[in-house]
Parts: C-alpha cells; structure tokens; sequence
C-alpha cells in the first residue's frame, strides 16, 4: 500500500508536466498557430535571457548558505558522472547501429544530456506540495528543490554547450555524400547551408582528413601567426593571441550563458551575508528587487514546457531515423542509466561523501531517469543538421518517459524512506 501512495503521488507531477506540453503541442499546430517557429524563437530567447536566470538565480540565492555548500559539492559530480556513462552507453549503440557520421554526436547527446533543469524544476516542488510527500515541510521540500534544479540545470549548461557542443559540431562537419556521374565520383561534404566539393576525380575518390576520422575527435582552431620579414613575435605575443581567441569563441559564450551567469550570482548573494541579508527576506531592505526579479522567473517554468510540446511536432511528422536507434536510445535513459544511478548513489552513501538527507538522495537519483535535454535540439538548429531526427527521439523518449519516469521517481522515494 505504501508503494501505491509513492506511485499516486510520483504521478501527478508527471500528468502535469505531459498536460503542459501537450498544450504547446496544440498551439504550435498549423490550425492554431499560437507557437509557430517565429513564436518559439522569440519565446525561447525569452526563457534564455531573461525567465530561466531570473530564476535561477533567485532560487539559489534564497537557499544556498555557505554551510549547507558542503553537503552539495557531490551534485555536480554526480552529473558528471551521468554524463560519462550516457556517453559510454552511446558510443556504444552509435557501434552498433552503425549510425550515420554526422548523427553520431546527435546519439551521444540523447544518451548523456537529461533534461535537469527544465524537468525537475516542475517535479520537485509539485512532489514537495503532495499532501503524502514523504519529504516532510512542503515549502522547505520546495524551497530547497528549487535550488537543487537550479544548481542542476547550471552544470548541465556547462557540460552541453562545452563538450557535447564539440562532440555535435565535430559530428555534423562529417556529413558526406558521394554523387555518380558518368562513371566518376563526386565526394561532397554538407554542413549546414553550405556545400564543399571535397574531391573529384574518374579515378579513386579521396576523402581528405577534415575532422571527421573517428581518431579525431575534437578540433580547435588556432590563430595564425605571421611572421613577415624580419618581424618577431614574442612568446608572450603568442599566447595573448591564443587567449584572446578562446575569449572571443561562440563556445565560451555558450558556457557563460545567462542561466550560468545567473547561477554565479545566485551563489555569490547567497554566500556572502551582507548582501542576503539586503535582498532575501520579508525584513530586507531592498527585498522588492528580489520580489520583482522572482516574479519574472516565475515565468520560466510554463514558457519552457510549452516550447517542448512545441518542438515535438516534428516528431509527429516522422524522419529517417533507424527504429534500432529509437530503441536504443530508450532502453539507455529510461532503463540502463537510472539502474546505473542506483549503483552509483548508493555507493557514495556507503562511502559517507553523500549526506544522509532522503531528498537530496532522491534527486541524485532523479537526475538519470529524466529525458534527454532540450539544449540538444538548439544546437542541432545552429549546426543545422538532425533537426527532424532530434524531434523524433525527443517525441518517442517522452512518450516513454510517462510512464518510465513515474515508475522511477516512486522507486527511488521507496529506496531512500
């Protein structure tokens, strides 16, 4: 009987999270028209820069202290740990499929990346409200929910818009096609809206490296040095241009998004005691900022799960990926990972580096049985590869995810009560 109250209560979170998308599923119908692509670009820049930090930031600055930051220093290990075995458990499947090159990242990311913030945004706090959470105070439970997610989808930005975007971009410069024509072979590498002729010839095509053998994985441009005459550049003049280079980089912009600036924020107001005194609580001074700052946030969660719903379209419409692949990645997060994270949480427990709290071991827990992350689908539109593939495994990983997540999320608060 206790089980089947866990199972009620892990359900109705879920349920709420599916009726939201499948309203922004509804709107971004060609009938309705409410969330057509012009309208989620402008919605997600929104969420981007604006609801997402204010939230983030907010949340983090009303409940981390710096006493409680030594009892959450294995969260972000614990996802990094996630991603490690997701992208292990992906190279693998990408071998056995034999996926095409330039959806090989697309795999990894599905199988590594979860979808933290967003999703456990929404799950925590609504598990914290139910009458029979075994979680005790619901606005305590919330509270400290909240900042869990928030520190969560912080790393994940991190580790998305760093290694996975490499991995994806590396991934899509690899889309080759071979065009036949009176008897000689045309080697073409696609990326993106653009076209490059790689080789020509009646005789044997050559496929020059271009960052596409498996042996190279990542590639990093770095500036030419010239040296015209008798010039010199220094030792010290190098490596200012090779700083000043990686400053200037999209994909240290990337890591340094709005949400992790936010998160750095949230952290250094509520660390340093003057200014949470100023701005957290009824009695601060200037708590109105905080006030308004939070009422924006509150934005954030709705606006994001109607994009999801949004973006599922596409997957309606069907693409060519493999069925093998679909499953795959399925049996990956909805089934290996959370039993992975069972085995490594637990470990840790045993080992005395996680702190004996029954909701801060539920949501290490959590953080593997949540489907793939939104991110992925933003960086596939910027490379402008996988975009309909992405929308497939997204639309059959969350139909899956409804009853797989419930499941999960009423085992794991089994496992830790």
């Amino acid at each position: 009987m206790e089980l089947l109250n866990l199972f009620i209560t892990s359900l109705i979170p879920v349920v709420k999270v599916l009726l939201v998308i499948a309203v922004g599923l509804f709107l971004a119908t060609e009938r309705i028209d409410l969330l057509g692509a012009n309208a989620r670009h402008h919605l997600n820049n929104l969420v981007f820069y604006v609801f997402f930090p204010a939230l983030i930031g907010c949340s983090l600055a009303d409940t981390i202290t710096i006493e409680n930051l030594a009892t959450l220093w294995f969260m972000p290990v614990n996802i990094f740990i996630s991603c490690i075995i997701g992208s292990a458990l992906g190279w693998i499947l990408v071998k056995i499929t034999r996926t095409p090159r330039h959806l090989k990242g697309l795999v990894i990311a599905c199988s590594s990346a979860a979808n933290l913030g967003n999703m456990l945004l929404i799950i925590l706090p609504a598990i914290c409200e139910q009458s029979s959470s075994p979680f005790g105070d619901s606005s305590t439970c919330s509270a400290y929910g909240e900042a869990y997610a928030s520190l969560s989808l912080a790393i994940q930005a991190i580790y998305v818009w760093s290694i996975l975007y490499f991995i994806m971009r590396t991934s899509a410069n690899c889309e080759v096609e071979e065009i036949k024509a009176n008897d000689c072979t045309i080697i073409v590498k696609t990326s993106g809206q653009t076209t490059e002729i790689l080789s020509e010839t009646c005789a044997e095509p050559l496929l020059t490296s271009n960052g596409c053998s498996g042996d190279n994985i990542y590639q990093v441009d770095l500036p030419q040095i010239r040296d015209e005459g008798n010039e010199k550049i220094s030792t010290f003049g190098k490596i200012k241009q090779c700083f000043m280079t990686v400053i200037r980089s999209k994909s240290l912009k990337m890591i340094f998004a709005p949400s992790t600036i936010a998160a750095i924020v949230g952290f250094i107001v509520g660390i340093v005691s003057p200014i949470r005194n100023a701005l957290v609580g009824d009695s601060a001074p200037v708590h109105v900022i905080y006030s308004s700052i939070e009422l924006i946030g509150e934005a954030g969660i709705p606006s994001i799960t109607l994009i999801v719903g949004a973006n599922l379209l596409k997957g309606l419409k069907g693409s060519g990926v493999g069925a093998s692949l679909i499953v795959g990645i399925i049996v990956i997060r909805n089934i290996l990972l959370p039993v992975c994270g069972i085995v490594v949480v637990k470990t840790a427990n045993y080992l005395g580096v996680v702190d004996s709290d029954s909701f801060y071991q539920f949501t290490l827990l959590l953080q593997y049985a949540i489907p793939p992350a939104m991110n992925i689908g933003t960086i596939s539109q910027m490379l402008g590869t996988g975009e309909s593939e992405f929308s497939v495994l997204m639309l059959w990983n969350y139909v899956v995810a409804a009853f797989s997540l419930t499941l999960w999320t009423a085992f794991y608060m089994w496992l830790v009560t």
